[in-house]
């Protein structure tokens, strides 16, 4: 039977009506690092496959890859991998029972912001 009421429903608020905060904030980008992933690992993999393909293609790949371009997108994808390890031992402490009230999960909050930041610039450091 059809809702005759749907119309006289109240609607949800929508973004527009609350105000963003850093807990919403990183949660949206542990979902967009965690997509972004999967888009750096596809270049990875089309990376592997020219080496298996033979050094010509290999050649045309490693050029896309080691540009200017492939280096940003290779950053970034480092800065979304550690954002995203950082993000996943937040939520294991949050499953723990730990660190749920709002104070704490601000300060968590940065430190997902700020050491995936740090770590991404050991990682270039070190490689």
């Amino acid at each position: 039977m059809a809702d005759v009421n749907r119309g006289n429903r109240p609607l949800s608020p929508h973004l527009t009506i609350y105000k963003p905060q850093l807990n919403s904030i990183t949660s949206i980008l542990i979902r967009i690092t965690g997509n972004a992933m999967l888009v750096s690992a596809f270049l990875v993999v089309w990376w592997l496959m020219a080496l298996a393909s033979g050094p010509e293609y290999f050649e045309t790949v490693d050029g896309w890859v080691t540009s200017v371009l492939g280096d940003i997108v290779m950053t970034l994808s480092v800065l979304g991998l550690w954002y995203h390890a950082l993000g996943g031992l937040r939520h294991l402490v949050w499953d723990a029972g730990y660190g749920l009230d709002a104070d704490t999960s601000d300060k968590m909050g940065w430190g997902m912001l700020i050491g995936a930041v740090a770590l991404t610039f050991l990682t270039l450091i070190a490689i």
